[in-house]
């Protein structure tokens, strides 16, 4: 499986941004997806899941309200919309996949990993 993640870019705080996790060798409805994000000098840290099968949600309790994760199948595609955005969002963003049917947040529940888009925010 190989998970692309793109749509990051530079934005002011309080605009919003929409990245896209597309799947490759593998539709993306069969894997449960999450992002995660990585500040420079932090650990990654678990954003939001969205399961395979029954499409259940999870978000981190800093992003709850304000992101929203969403597969569209005949894309092949997950996004992840950001709105409300602040400099504390600042982060690479990584997409990664998991065979589990489950809501999983550590980065070892996941077996594929995309490549990391820059998502910066200026307050």
């Amino acid at each position: 499986v190989q998970l692309q993640a793109s749509g990051g870019g530079l934005v002011q705080a309080g605009h919003s941004l929409r990245l896209s996790c597309a799947a490759s060798r593998r539709t993306v409805s069969t894997l449960t997806v999450g992002w995660f994000r990585q500040a420079p000098g932090k650990e990654r840290e678990f954003v939001t899941t969205i399961t395979r099968g029954t499409d259940r949600t999870s978000y981190a309790g800093s992003v709850k309200g304000r992101f929203t994760i969403s597969r569209d199948r005949s894309e092949n595609t997950v996004y992840l919309q950001m709105n409300a955005l602040k400099a504390e969002d600042s982060a690479v963003y990584y997409c990664a996949g998991s065979s589990s049917w489950e809501i999983v947040t550590t980065t070892s529940d996941y077996d594929f990993w995309g490549q990391g888009t820059l998502v910066t925010v200026s307050s």
